[in-house]
């Protein structure tokens, strides 16, 4: 868990008064906290730092790194900040002002109360930490090379920690790590998390000069729009579920607030579920999955919603000291917790305006042009018409097919589109006017860590100021042009994939999702003429029976399934 630094006590009425702070634990308890206790990368520094700032009451948390992080790694908050005596004991090892006794493990409300994470940092590189009480005079610590010294600093009220050349004497480390741009973007997802965790506190980060997070901390749907931009976040719903609930036979008051996206807004994976408890982001599979279930039909198959919830429950209730990086908790009853999570999510969207507006922009000419020379699975097919203007019915022999009109259109966009580009850049248009986009910041990190991918695929992007990217050109497949809004789920798909699967599976992937916005909705209405080109050119494909993202294309009714059902033996 966290800290040594606790920038002030958490409550305990000892800050500036004879009794320290900040103290040393006892070998029983420093034996309970021990585990795990290891800076592993340089985002779990930024976590540990975090961490403290939030402990201390900090309404303002700024985060700059150099490089991956491992160069400079520099936190300041305006916390309570810290007297002399008590800075200099935070940077020894289990010394903490978050618990005294072993049992305070069970009921401690602070985001961490190990003591040694500034201790494990100085441990991993150079550490400075510069802080104040609100006193004359402030106080500069300095650990390098195991030597400790201390001198007066002028500083406000709060703390800012430094953090150079980490790693710098274990290249065995360092040599483990991933790439600078995709350790920098795991510290970007962290920040991000943090930032919605806690919408009050107004947070920064900041990449070799460059702001790529600022959020006001005015509240949860300002968060959302900074991190996502007004798109995505201004486009929710608020959710305020309040519930009893039955927690390992003892019942308990559960608070779940935060906000969620529209579902015209989704992600391929759930990483853009943030969920927080007790004020700390963690990854809960259950959690996450309760978000997901509450959305329930409204989400897209395969798709999943963006949102953030901060869940608060009594601390009796929340283990945090079950994964050494604090990215897991677990909770009594948790269960019962995920079921009042659906519910509220459920009950949020029930009641929500979700109505979707703008046009659907369809080109079907091209797409369902005969291919020459080319046979067709279905050619014996004959459309008998279109149910709910999603599914086209054809008889085929004795059987019925079923085939959907997106997944359908889907597949063959997929397949003539890589056809045509194949050994091939994307065919590209530019935009004029340039238009804008602003990324939520992991994504944004993405993009700076894919330029060329991008550029291969028919993207020029250009920063245009913290995560908001000038684009001035994008793909044109097949003669479509793409919207500059496709950069997003694009750069999305890079970031959960991280390239994995060599450069041919990542073309593919993201051919696949160019494909996937020309092509019809559930909704497109068809006439008979359409609908019987699109089966052929369906059948016409080298695999029908399936989209790119894997899902069916064609569902088969045989003559005697239906006899069945009628009773006609």
């Amino acid at each position: 868990m966290s800290d040594g630094s606790d920038e002030g006590d958490e409550g305990d009425g000892t800050a500036g008064g004879d009794s320290p702070a900040v103290r040393e634990l006892d070998d029983d308890v420093i034996q309970r906290t021990a585990a795990g206790e290891v800076v592993t990368r340089p985002a779990r520094v930024v976590a540990e730092l975090l961490d403290n700032a939030l402990d201390a009451g900090a309404d303002r948390v700024d985060v700059a790194v150099d490089g991956d992080g491992t160069e400079r790694i520099r936190v300041a908050d305006d916390g309570h900040g810290m007297s002399r005596a008590d800075a200099v004991r935070a940077v020894e090892p289990h010394a903490t002002s978050k618990i005294r006794e072993a049992d305070d493990l069970r009921t401690a409300t602070t985001m961490g109360f190990r003591g040694e994470a500034l201790a494990a940092v100085a441990d991993a590189g150079a550490l400075e930490l510069t802080t104040s009480d609100g006193g004359a005079v402030g106080t500069r610590v300095t650990v390098a090379d195991g030597e400790k010294t201390v001198a007066d600093a002028g500083r406000g009220r709060g703390t800012t920690v430094v953090v150079r050349d980490l790693f710098g004497d274990r290249p065995a480390r360092r040599e483990s790590l991933a790439s600078p741009a995709r350790e920098f973007g795991r510290i970007s997802e962290l920040v991000t998390a943090y930032a919605l965790a806690r919408p009050d506190v107004a947070v920064s980060l900041s990449h070799d000069g460059r702001e790529t997070v600022s959020t006001p901390g005015t509240g949860t749907r300002d968060a959302l729009v900074a991190l996502y931009g007004r798109e995505t976040g201004g486009e929710s719903t608020a959710v305020t579920h309040r519930v009893g609930v039955d927690l390992a036979e003892r019942s308990a008051d559960l608070t779940v607030e935060g906000r969620l996206c529209y579902p015209s807004t989704t992600r391929s994976t759930r990483d853009h579920v943030h969920v927080a408890v007790n004020g700390r982001p963690v990854r809960d599979d259950d959690l996450r999955t309760a978000v997901s279930r509450g959305y329930g039909s409204l989400l897209p198959g395969g798709r999943e919603p963006v949102a953030t919830l901060c869940l608060d429950l009594p601390a009796w209730a929340v283990d945090p000291n079950v994964h050494p990086a604090k990215q897991r908790v677990a909770i009594r009853g948790g269960d019962a917790v995920a079921d009042a999570v659906e519910t509220g999510v459920r009950e949020a969207l029930t009641t929500a305006d979700l109505r979707r507006s703008g046009e659907v922009a369809m080109d079907l000419d091209s797409s369902l042009a005969p291919v020459e020379g080319a046979d067709s699975d279905f050619a014996d097919a004959a459309v008998l018409g279109v149910f709910r203007d999603l599914y086209v019915l054809c008889e085929s022999g004795e059987d019925l097919l079923v085939v959907d009109q997106h997944a359908a259109h889907e597949r063959v966009n997929f397949e003539r589109l890589r056809a045509a580009l194949a050994d091939e850049a994307v065919p590209a248009a530019t935009l004029d006017p340039a238009e804008t986009v602003t990324l939520d910041p992991p994504t944004a990190a993405a993009v700076e860590e894919h330029r060329e991918e991008l550029a291969r695929l028919g993207f020029r992007v250009d920063p245009f100021g913290g995560t908001t990217y000038r684009v001035t050109q994008v793909p044109a497949p097949l003669g479509r042009v793409a919207d500059a809004e496709t950069l997003r789920t694009v750069a999305t798909d890079l970031r959960e994939s991280s390239g994995r699967g060599g450069a041919d599976a990542l073309r593919e992937d993201l051919l696949a999702e160019l494909a996937c916005h020309p092509s019809l909705k559930a909704g497109d209405a068809l006439d008979r003429e359409t609908a019987t080109r699109l089966v052929e050119r369906l059948g016409e494909c080298e695999r029908p029976y399936a989209c790119p993202h894997g899902r069916p294309t064609v569902l088969s009714l045989a003559e005697s399934t239906l006899a069945d059902g009628f009773e006609r033996h």
